[in-house]
């Protein structure tokens, strides 16, 4: 059986805004348009496989303001977590049995197996 950790609450927290935030940044990185700047389409069959893309109208100050705010709170939280005390107290060999129970703790005991 895995060792379970009893994970300090804001470090869960966290971990949890961390999932938050990289869902909704994909989410919108979905939206938008496939070029930050204004592009005009290609359609390229030379290489492996064909890469077409549509012409693309660029992100607006304000996509690229929110892309940049969601990063940079990314970048954050990625720091709060890896670098968080607890980590002190895991025994090196379990540090990485840990950090992927602190990624699933959200789902829950019944779905971490």
């Amino acid at each position: 059986m895995a060792a379970t950790y009893d994970f300090p609450s804001d470090l869960l927290a966290g971990q949890e805004e961390l999932h938050q935030v990289r869902a909704e940044l994909l989410a919108l990185l979905k939206r938008l348009p496939w070029s930050v700047e204004p592009l005009d389409g290609f359609s390229d069959d030379k290489g492996w496989r064909k890469v077409e893309r549509p012409a693309s109208p660029g992100w607006t100050p304000d996509e690229q303001a929110e892309v940049e705010k969601l990063r940079q709170r990314e970048r954050e939280l990625a720091v709060f977590v890896t670098c968080h005390r607890f980590w002190s107290e895991v025994a090196p060999p379990d540090t990485v049995d840990a950090r992927a129970m602190l990624k699933h703790a959200h789902e829950g005991p019944a779905q971490m197996s």
